[in-house]
């Protein structure tokens, strides 16, 4: 790990190099294609363009969460700081941390906000948002973290009372039991007093799920298509865009949306950096992402697996999204 102080208030500690990114794709490529049925992680839809198309999705008619969660965050951010009466917020997956000033804001008036901890693998990313968030907030130390929250979340800064936000409903990226460790993860890390503020899209009409999944304008499956076009640049591979088709649907079962691209004829892949060659049927499905949609009674029963006890459980008027805010039992 290396430390670098940055200006103003700002601290980066730097736990994930690109060398250490190039590692990890190698691994998840090798690992997801060689599978039956094949899988990507993904976190690698995250690359600047995959960034960029889904800044795009967000602003979408069909694509409710993130104005959802918002709007939830405005009404409730100022019970939220006194409910958890912390100096210090923690952000997993922070990005630009824009939705998160309506937070900062609320702890900022409440007098308490002391620090801010952004946590994401994208170096740039971070340290600019760090900068804008030291100049905006007189006086607030921002200790930037660049990991992986699947493998860092015990190198977060201690100090404080903390409230750890983990939004947008990331949670419903991992499968069940990846989900139970993560959540056993960060319990572990989470002291008495400490509190976790977790966003959940919720079970709703299957027609509204979809259809976020599956805009008009066809922004989600160019997202979806990108991390094709990122193993080719990154890793020689030679996908062909053309013959692979963006499906995503809602798993009535497992009640998460799972997103793929189907091969469109039987074609062979060759990616050259892993030295792996990559054989696909015709309609062979590649697993991309699931986006698991959650229950009241889900959110809460997880939680309390892992020592953490729900103590507000706030959604919109319709019902579409949940923010939780837990405790250490």
């Amino acid at each position: 790990m290396s430390t670098q102080p940055s200006t103003g208030h700002v601290t980066v500690d730097v736990l994930l190099t690109p060398d250490d990114l190039a590692t990890m794709l190698r691994t998840d490529v090798r690992t997801g294609l060689a599978k039956s049925p094949k899988s990507l992680p993904p976190k690698w839809f995250y690359d600047d363009r995959g960034c960029a198309l889904f800044d795009a999705i967000t602003r979408l008619p069909e694509y409710y969460p993130t104005e959802t969660e918002r709007g939830i965050l405005l009404r409730n951010a100022e019970a939220i700081a006194e409910q958890s009466q912390a100096d210090t917020v923690v952000e997993l997956g922070s990005g630009t941390s824009d939705k998160t000033r309506t937070l900062l804001d609320a702890f900022a008036q409440s007098g308490r906000l002391r620090r801010f901890v952004p946590f994401d693998v994208n170096e740039a990313t971070v340290r600019a948002a760090a900068e804008r968030l030291a100049q905006d907030y007189p006086g607030l130390s921002v200790h930037a973290v660049i990991g992986d929250f699947e493998h860092h979340l015990r190198a977060l800064p201690t100090e404080g009372r903390r409230l750890v936000a983990f939004l947008g409903s990331t949670l419903g990226n991992f499968a069940p039991e990846e989900r139970k460790d993560f959540l056993s993860q960060l319990a572990g890390i989470l002291r008495p007093g400490d509190s976790l503020l977790l966003g959940t899209d919720l079970v709703k009409d299957v027609g509204r799920l979809e259809a976020a999944y599956n805009d008009a304008a066809g922004i989600t499956a160019e997202f979806n298509l990108n991390v094709l076009r990122m193993l080719n640049r990154e890793l020689g591979a030679d996908f062909n865009l053309d013959a692979f088709v963006h499906h995503a649907f809602f798993d009535p079962v497992n009640e998460w949306i799972e997103m793929q691209l189907v091969s469109a004829t039987e074609q062979r892949v060759q990616v050259s950096a892993v030295d792996l060659i990559v054989d696909f049927s015709n309609g062979e499905q590649m697993r991309t992402e699931i986006s698991a949609k959650f229950r009241r009674e889900r959110v809460e029963a997880e939680l309390a697996e892992v020592g953490l006890h729900l103590t507000e459980w706030m959604t919109d008027p319709a019902e579409d999204f949940a923010l939780s805010l837990a405790f250490v039992d």
